[in-house]
């Protein structure tokens, strides 16, 4: 697949998964690279449908531990006012507050005590890295959270229950939503016994969605991910990965 937008590779060892950000064990971390190159893709988008088009409210509904909406609140905050994070899975839910908390100056100076604590303790050239790597995102959400104050929220709820999602979010509310669907032995859909998941979780999103709303959906490239209420606007394939981006119709 062909970048558009982040057409170099850039170091991004800063936003590691598990050097600041916590990781969610067993569960691989999301390619930084590609996270980017799909927000940015949605949010192009969006701007041809909306003018005049404001800071985003960016969701995921499948969060799991919320690395990826983590990190792209660090490369694209001045395009994203509030990031909206849920998940079926208590012990996802509790990792992706911890990571979100990552995004406001309160909750990394909380991480940089902690892994001074941990370089207190054993002294490891991991955390001393660590550290480093927090240091560094500091001064760059120093020199941003004024201009660009952004707000985060997590709860926890089905994706595939319509119910469950409008009782955290209003009609319409959401601008972009970017989920890395469950799929293969790291991740598997809860709560969606029959039925279609994907579909389902469609379904369950149309209320909080305009029609200007871009879904951005990663999913195993077996997976089927189709549903009459949306329309179909780009889709491309890297590795094992099919990306699909929809918009209601």
């Amino acid at each position: 697949m062909p970048y558009q937008y982040v057409t170099e590779p850039q170091d991004y060892s800063n936003l590691a998964s598990g050097r600041v950000f916590h990781s969610l064990p067993g569960h691989p971390a999301f390619p930084v690279r590609l996270a980017s190159e799909i927000f940015q893709r949605s949010l192009a988008r969006r701007e041809a449908l909306v003018d005049n088009a404001t800071r985003c409210v960016l969701y995921d509904p499948c969060c799991g531990a919320a690395y990826h909406l983590a990190v792209l609140a660090y490369l694209h905050r001045a395009h994203i006012r509030e990031v909206v994070a849920s998940d079926i899975d208590e012990n996802a839910v509790a990792l992706a507050n911890r990571n979100l908390a990552l995004v406001s100056l309160a909750g990394l100076d909380h991480r940089i005590a902690e892994i001074n604590d941990m370089i207190d303790r054993y002294g490891k050239e991991s955390h001393k890295e660590a550290l480093r790597s927090a240091d560094t995102l500091r001064n760059q959400l120093s020199a941003e959270a004024q201009s660009y104050p952004l707000s985060t929220r997590v709860f926890r709820a089905n994706g595939a229950d319509r119910q469950a999602i409008a009782n955290h979010l209003r009609p319409e509310s959401v601008d972009i939503v970017f989920s890395d669907v469950p799929y293969g032995q790291h991740s598997h859909w809860s709560g969606t016994e029959r039925g279609d998941p994907i579909r389902a979780m469609l379904d369950a999103m149309l209320p909080v969605l305009s029609t200007a709303s871009i879904v951005a959906l990663v999913s195993d490239k077996r997976q089927k991910v189709s549903h009459e209420e949306y329309q179909r606007i780009e889709h491309f394939q890297i590795g094992k990965r099919r990306v699909v981006l929809l918009r209601p119709s």
